[in-house]
Order: C-alpha cells, then structure tokens, then sequence
C-alpha cells in the first residue's frame, strides 16, 4: 500500500502524521517505509536524526539520475536507508530537490516517482509519503504514485475553506493522471475536545458528507517532545493518549473497529 500525506496548507502536522503511522506499521511488523518530498526534511530529521543537508543518497539522487544520461542507473532501493526503528527505513529528503524541480518538469518525469515506488514496494508492505505544503511537482508525483491519500485538518476556519480546494484539485489529479487514487480520510488533528469550535467544524464537514475519520488527534506537548527526542510516539510513550489516538487511527485505516468518543 502506498499512502500520501497531503495538505496544501503548513504547520498541519503532515510529517507527524508520516511518521507515526509509519512507526506503528513497522511495529506491527510491516516492512515499511517513509519517502520525503519535502525539501525541508522534517520526516529525515525526525526519524534518522540528521539533518537531510547531511546525508548522501536521497530521493534527489534518485530523481537526478532520470534526467542525466548513465548506462547503469542505481535501483531505488540503494536510495533507502534503515533507521534506528525495526522494519522503518527512510529515503531521506534533500536541499537539491528545489534546484532539481525545474528540470523534472522540463523533461515530464512526474510518473518516475510511482515506477520507483512501484518496484520497491516489492521488497516493502507499506510506503508513506511525506510531502512539502504546496501542490508543486513533487506532490503532484507523489498523488500519481500513491493508492491512498490523507489530509491532515487543523481545525480552524482557513484550514477548512481550504479544504475544499485541496479535494477539487486531487479529484482534478484523478481524472488526469490516477484513477486508482483514493482519499481514505481526512483527519482531524491537534484537536480539542473540550473547545466548541474544533466540535463544531468537524461536525459540520461531517454533515457535509466529507470523508472525516471518526479518529481525532488531540493536541499534546508530547508530541514537541517526541519531535526534539526524533523518537516516533510508539517507542517514546507507547502509553500516552495520543499514542493511543495514532494506534486508533493506523487500526481504522486498516479496516479495524476502534471505539470513538462522539463529538
């Protein structure tokens, strides 16, 4: 299964929701793995502990060599690297990703991403990926290449107008370029229960009829903590509500009943 995390909108926890879905799956023992599009390589950072300015053979490696003649190109998976998780590997982000997006479109390679992940799926049970808040030429690969697509909604009024956008343009990408993609969900994140707006605004997208998942992410410092530790909330607080919450969620998106508090 191959899942894109997207949302045209930052700061919606994109790269959070990445990589403890991603951490979940692999604890569960699926071989899994998390692909960074975006330039800024938080889901890097998070789970190799690095900076991705500092690592050789990312998926801008990847990328380039499908635009630069070579009689042997690497296979895709010489680009993905173990982290310190059992069953969770990374193809990290990189720096070079903006310098490298003009001549990716130049030269119409926006469906090399679903062949590469296509074949390491191969060798992978799960594939996550993270994308940068903007709907620029590594998004629109990574929708083409996915099966299932989830946005993160934050909750707020600007999130929810642009909502309504992000669905129009996925539908767009559908008919185009992928037929076979499908929004499994939109999710509701750092979420307050005890507050009447975020209560209200999710009901209302329900009544709506858009896909909410019945699983809501609450805010949580822990979450901060898990960032600064780059430790996934399954191994640093496997206890913890929020952990709770992403195991909920990986439970549902896997065609498990969850019991939800209502609204």
């Amino acid at each position: 299964m191959r899942r894109v995390v997207f949302n045209q909108k930052g700061g919606v926890g994109k790269s959070s929701i990445t990589c403890n879905l991603a951490a979940i799956a692999a604890a569960e023992g699926q071989r899994t793995l998390v692909v960074d599009l975006d330039p800024q390589g938080n889901s890097t950072q998070y789970l190799l502990g690095k900076p991705a300015a500092e690592l050789r053979d990312t998926v801008a490696d990847l990328l380039e060599q499908t635009v630069s003649f070579s009689v042997f190109n690497r296979r895709p998976d010489e680009f993905v690297h173990a982290t310190p998780f059992p069953n969770l590997f990374v193809m990290p982000s990189s720096p070079e990703l903006d310098f490298l997006e003009r001549k990716l479109e130049a030269k119409h390679k926006i469906y090399k991403l679903r062949e590469a992940l296509k074949k390491l799926g191969e060798n992978f049970d799960t594939i996550y990926i993270d994308t940068a808040p903007a709907l620029d030429f590594y998004t629109r690969s990574a929708l083409i290449a996915a099966q299932r697509c989830l946005i993160p909604f934050d909750c707020d009024d600007f999130s929810r107008q642009a909502l309504y956008s992000i669905l129009g343009e996925i539908q767009d990408l559908q008919e185009d370029h992928n037929p076979d993609l499908l929004v499994e969900g939109i999710i509701a994140n750092q979420f307050q229960p005890r507050a009447s707006l975020p209560r209200k605004l999710v009901q209302e997208l329900v009544e709506e009829g858009l896909p909410i998942l019945s699983v809501r992410l609450s805010s949580s410092v822990k979450m901060r903590e898990s960032h600064q530790a780059r430790q996934p909330l399954v191994h640093l607080a496997p206890k913890h509500n929020l952990t709770r919450q992403y195991v909920d969620l990986y439970r549902l998106l896997n065609g498990e009943k969850v019991d939800v508090e209502p609204l």
